[in-house]
């Protein structure tokens, strides 16, 4: 009788597992295939100060941007390797001034404390100008868009900027550049696109992949 028990449990295990295996082995199999490289086409310019850049303003749009499987480069003041204001490590790949705009669809500028120190100069300026005027996607973020307000091309355009209850001069520059300011966490008008700060930055480089597709 004992026997009997025992071999009626054990045939009752071995049922389970294999209907354990099954079930994982076709839920695996129904499991939705990895998202496929959407913008394998395109190419994305993301310019950081070569000091003290946001380093989750980098890091977070350029995860975004590998996963879509489009070209990245990196551009800064100086070659060499950006060290962001949270100890983050970039190796540059092209020069600011060495940067031609043509080659790229979409031209995205990130800010922190090194931005308005090391980017914000004629050579922004003239690639912001640029981009527009060949009209390529032009993304910024935190104290950046600042840049593009001084470059002009914000004239009558809505974008957002960093600011705080204590600090709104980028805010001003923006207005007095003839932008209107949104306090918003991403704004969109056009083909430019700005962002915040670091708590928008997903949410920026999202927007800039749907304006890529």
């Amino acid at each position: 009788m004992k026997k009997g028990l025992i071999f009626v449990i054990i045939i009752i295990i071995l049922l389970g597992a294999s209907y354990f295996l099954f079930f994982r082995k076709s839920e695996k199999g129904e499991a939705p295939p990895e998202p496929m490289a959407e913008l394998s086409n395109k190419k994305i310019a993301i310019i950081i100060a070569s000091k003290n850049f946001r380093d989750e303003e980098y890091f977070t749009p350029r995860e975004i941007f590998d996963k879509t499987g489009a070209e990245v480069k990196v551009i800064s003041d100086k070659l060499g390797i950006a060290m962001g204001a949270d100890g983050g490590e970039v190796n540059i790949d092209i020069k600011l001034n060495d940067l031609k705009v043509s080659d790229f669809d979409a031209i995205v500028f990130i800010g922190g404390p090194g931005a308005l120190t090391y980017l914000d100069n004629s050579d922004s300026y003239k690639i912001a100008q640029d981009a527009i005027s060949q009209n390529k996607i032009l993304a910024a973020i935190c104290i950046s868009p600042a840049i593009l307000a001084k470059a002009g091309i914000l004239q009558g355009k809505k974008a957002t900027v960093w600011a705080s209850a204590l600090d709104r001069s980028a805010v001003k520059i923006l207005e007095d550049n003839g932008a209107t300011f949104q306090d918003e966490d991403v704004v969109q008008d056009g083909k430019i696109i700005t962002g915040n700060g670091p708590g928008a930055a997903k949410h920026f480089a999202n927007k800039i992949i749907e304006s890529l597709k």
